[in-house]
């Protein structure tokens, strides 16, 4: 009695909760099917919104064709009840729990008068005025050299160097024969007053030995020593011409000399140029007489340079200005060809100025997401000018006041161009052979992206892949229909892929 009492327990409890799962079951039954019966529109390209198919199977990048479902398109327009203005193709509607996901943050578009910091690298020069070049007078040889090297820093008259030219021992015994001339008529005229006349002729004499002398390189310390003590030398003294430092050494001892070859070169760093490019749309910034910042790269030192008066050059290759900057160098800090860095602060006149990170730059064209509340985003063509730092200038499409995306706009520009695919708004497309993408053949050939071959046109979604497809059309156009042929099977049998 007992053993049927357990077996009959036992029994009820099996049926209890074979009709609790089965309730379950049931319950869920209609959340499935409200799933399965969601009407999917098309499939798209997860990496590439314009290539759609109306069959699920595998895109050109190797992964799954994604359904779009009629509710999703729906949810993404505005209600035909609410009487608002029709939203253009491209219009996203987000949720705030979307938009929190995403990250979506927006900012008002607003115009400013910015003070903006141009910088350019530049490179220390040896001011023109100020760098000396040493020659050889006239013909002879190298008999001594001072201890100057390049780099030495040198006084103005220091000896360079001595040289000897049998041209100089005639001048020199002239010089010796008028200063003792001229001191004989010196006494004359003074015991005959009326002699005055030969005294003036010894002058003219010893002024005139005096000039062959400098033009044949004897500098006039060594001349005025000569007339002094009155002795005679075979060597003649090449001075340095200013104060500065030995930039090129050419001269060494016994070296033979031509008259015109270059011995030393000499440049007074007291005040160099800074020589920058400049681009040729920022040159207008840059006018005679203004005044930047140069500082050397990892030093806390900054100097202050002028803009020189004289008009810079534009250099045809890189299509830069090619600016030169005057400063004071007292301690010789700056030596040439030393990089720097230059700074110029300018006011810029008021003007619309965003956040780059707002625009969507696609090369010939740029999109600024503009939010029109309710959740709606609007993809909004715009024409952008000078980039000044993180900020860059809207010269059309946007007016202040408007509110627009600055983050979380790349998701908000792949759904959109889902939207605008699923519309039809684009031109005709084609397939780039080399790489499969989906293109508008409008805008490809606009970009010159098109070859012919065989009679037949072939659009590329850039530039390599047409030269890709120029070097060997045949083996491209194989590859091609191969890429093709895999991809009808896979749509054909989408349960053999993953």
């Amino acid at each position: 009695m007992k053993k049927l009492l357990l077996a009959a327990i036992l029994l009820a409890l099996l049926v209890a909760g074979f009709l609790a799962l089965a309730g379950r079951g049931h319950s869920n039954t209609p959340a499935h099917s409200a799933t399965s019966g969601r009407k999917i529109l098309h499939y798209v390209d997860p990496m590439n919104p314009m290539h759609t198919s109306d069959k699920p199977g595998l895109a050109p990048c190797g992964m799954k064709m994604e359904p779009v479902y009629a509710e999703a398109e729906n949810t993404s327009l505005p209600e035909a009840t609410t009487g608002t203005r029709p939203r253009p193709a491209g219009t996203v509607k987000l949720s705030p729990e979307r938009q929190q996901l995403i990250g979506v943050r927006v900012a008002e578009v607003k115009i400013k008068k910015p003070q903006h910091a141009l910088r350019f690298p530049g490179r220390v020069a040896v001011d023109e005025s100020r760098d000396y070049i040493v020659l050889a007078p006239i013909n002879g040889w190298i008999t001594k050299t001072g201890p100057y090297t390049t780099g030495s820093p040198i006084k103005k008259d220091e000896i360079l160097a001595s040289f000897y030219s049998p041209d100089f021992l005639s001048v020199v015994q002239s010089l010796v024969s008028a200063f003792n001339s001229r001191e004989r008529a010196e006494l004359t005229v003074q015991n005959f007053p009326s002699r005055i006349g030969e005294l003036l002729m010894t002058d003219k004499n010893l002024e005139r030995i005096v000039d062959t002398l400098l033009d044949m390189g004897m500098g006039q310390r060594q001349i005025d020593e000569i007339l002094r003590t009155g002795t005679f030398t075979k060597h003649v003294e090449l001075a340095a011409p200013a104060d500065g430092f030995i930039t090129a050494r050419k001269a060494t001892d016994g070296l033979r000399l031509e008259k015109g070859m270059e011995l030393f070169r000499v440049a007074d760093l007291s005040r160099v140029w800074v020589l920058t490019d400049v681009p040729g749309w920022e040159g207008e910034h840059l006018k005679p007489g203004s005044q930047a910042r140069v500082s050397m790269p990892r030093a806390a030192r900054t100097f202050v340079a002028t803009v020189s008066q004289a008009l810079p050059l534009f250099d045809n290759g890189s299509r830069t200005l090619k600016v030169r900057l005057e400063m004071d160098n007292p301690d010789h800090a700056l030596r040439p060809d030393m990089l720097v860095d230059v700074e110029l602060s300018v006011t810029l006149p008021e003007m619309i100025l965003i956040s780059a990170d707002a625009v969507l730059d696609a090369g010939r064209r740029q999109t600024v997401f503009v939010e029109q509340g309710n959740g709606f985003y609007e993809p909004k063509e715009v024409k952008t000018g000078r980039h000044l730092g993180d900020l860059v200038e809207i010269v059309q499409g946007l007016t202040p006041g408007e509110r627009i995306v600055t983050s979380g706009n790349f998701l908000l520009d792949s759904e959109s161009r889902m939207k605008q695919a699923a519309a039809g708004i684009r031109g005709t497309s084609a397939k780039d052979p080399v790489c499969s993408m989906t293109v508008d053949e409008q805008e490809v050939e606009a970009d010159g992206h098109v070859s012919v071959y065989q009679g037949h046109t072939y659009y590329f979604c850039n530039e390599g892949c047409k030269r890709s497809f120029d070097a060997d059309p045949a083996r491209v156009l194989s590859r091609h229909s191969s890429r093709r042929a895999e991809a009808t099977l896979a749509t054909e049998h989408p349960d053999h892929y993953p």
